[in-house]
C-alpha cells in the first residue's frame, strides 16, 4: 500500500520542459481575505469589502475598498479603493490607492 505523504508545503506543479516548479495559487476566497487582512495590518483601517478579484499569471489582484473618513450623513463618508497585488501564495506584494469617492456617490458608466 503506498504511503501518504502530508506536508504544510504547498503543492508544486511542473512547468515545462526544465521541471521548474512553482507554488500552486491559492484559492479565490482565500485570496480575498488575505488581501483584506494585509490591507488592514498596512493601513490600520479594516476593508469594508472586496469588491473585485482577478487571477494574474503571477498569483492575484483585488481591489479593496477602505473607510478612509466617517462623517454624518454616512452618505458623505469618504472611502477609496485599493488595488492589491498578492503572490500565488496569497502575500501581499504591493498596494496603491486607485480611487476617492463619497460613499454616495453612484459610479456613471458611459
Amino acid at each position: 500500500m503506498p504511503s501518504e505523504r502530508h506536508s504544510d508545503e504547498p503543492r508544486r506543479e511542473r512547468r515545462g520542459d526544465r521541471g521548474d516548479a512553482r507554488p500552486r495559487r491559492v484559492s479565490a476566497p482565500k485570496a480575498m481575505r488575505s488581501a483584506a487582512e494585509q490591507l488592514r495590518e498596512l493601513l490600520g483601517r479594516p476593508p469594508e469589502s472586496v469588491s473585485a478579484l482577478r487571477p494574474t499569471e503571477d498569483g492575484w489582484e483585488a481591489e479593496v475598498e477602505v473607510l478612509e473618513l466617517e462623517r454624518i450623513p454616512e452618505t458623505t463618508s469618504v472611502l477609496a479603493s485599493y488595488r492589491v497585488t498578492l503572490d500565488t501564495e496569497g502575500e501581499l506584494m504591493a498596494y496603491e490607492r486607485i480611487r476617492r469617492y463619497t460613499r454616495g456617490q453612484i459610479d456613471r458608466r458611459t
